[in-house]
């Protein structure tokens, strides 16, 4: 039986730990690939925990955690984003940051990646945010590890309202799968103004 919950602040704690293995699993795929850590996703979720307007969407398969989105304030997350936002003459303090969806591949195509976003736009406007916005990693269309079959949310996101803005790039740093150090990626944003 599949069961789709939004909750707020620390109220998914009881799911963090899921939460960071699914992270890691599903982000070591082709774009992301992402080497991942418990004790960063230990770091990274807290910040959820404290915020009392953050929403976890979790997505369930009778007890076991298949899929989870998450969101908050821009101004609540990392220091490296509000300036980006900032940089582009948006004012930040109007903008509801969607941090990621994670989903196992069998539940992909389902209809549970538009529920992830219905549940964070609710989240957004009830506490009065204008804008929705995520950044995606960019990598060169000549990566070697990009399967020959893989095709970019684009279209997903453009259907869901999002417009992509090239001019809009944050930076984030991880290590890719098999690397040692940590290297700098960009993550160019997507943004939509919600209607109350």
């Amino acid at each position: 039986m599949l069961s789709i919950e939004a909750l707020a602040g620390d109220a998914a704690l009881p799911f963090f730990g899921d939460l960071a293995a699914l992270r890691i699993e599903v982000f070591r795929e082709y774009p992301y690939l992402y080497q991942g850590t418990r004790q960063y996703e230990a770091r990274y979720l807290s910040s959820y925990a404290q915020s009392a307007r953050s929403v976890i969407v979790i997505a369930r398969d009778g007890d076991q955690v298949v899929g989870a989105s998450t969101a908050m304030p821009l101004t609540e997350h990392s220091e490296n984003v509000a300036p980006v936002i900032a940089g582009a003459g948006l004012d930040p303090e109007r903008v509801y940051y969607f941090g990621e969806s994670v989903l196992r591949g069998a539940y992909r195509r389902h209809g549970i990646g538009h529920a992830f976003f219905d549940h964070r736009e609710t989240a957004a406007r009830a506490h009065g945010f204008s804008i929705a916005a995520f950044c995606a990693v960019v990598r060169p269309d000549d990566h070697p590890r990009k399967p020959a079959d893989y095709v970019p949310h684009d279209a997903f996101w453009t259907k869901r309202g999002y417009v992509k803005r090239p001019d809009i790039v944050a930076t984030f740093s991880w290590c890719d799968v098999g690397e040692d150090e940590e290297t700098d990626k960009p993550m160019v944003f997507w943004l939509k103004e919600l209607r109350p």
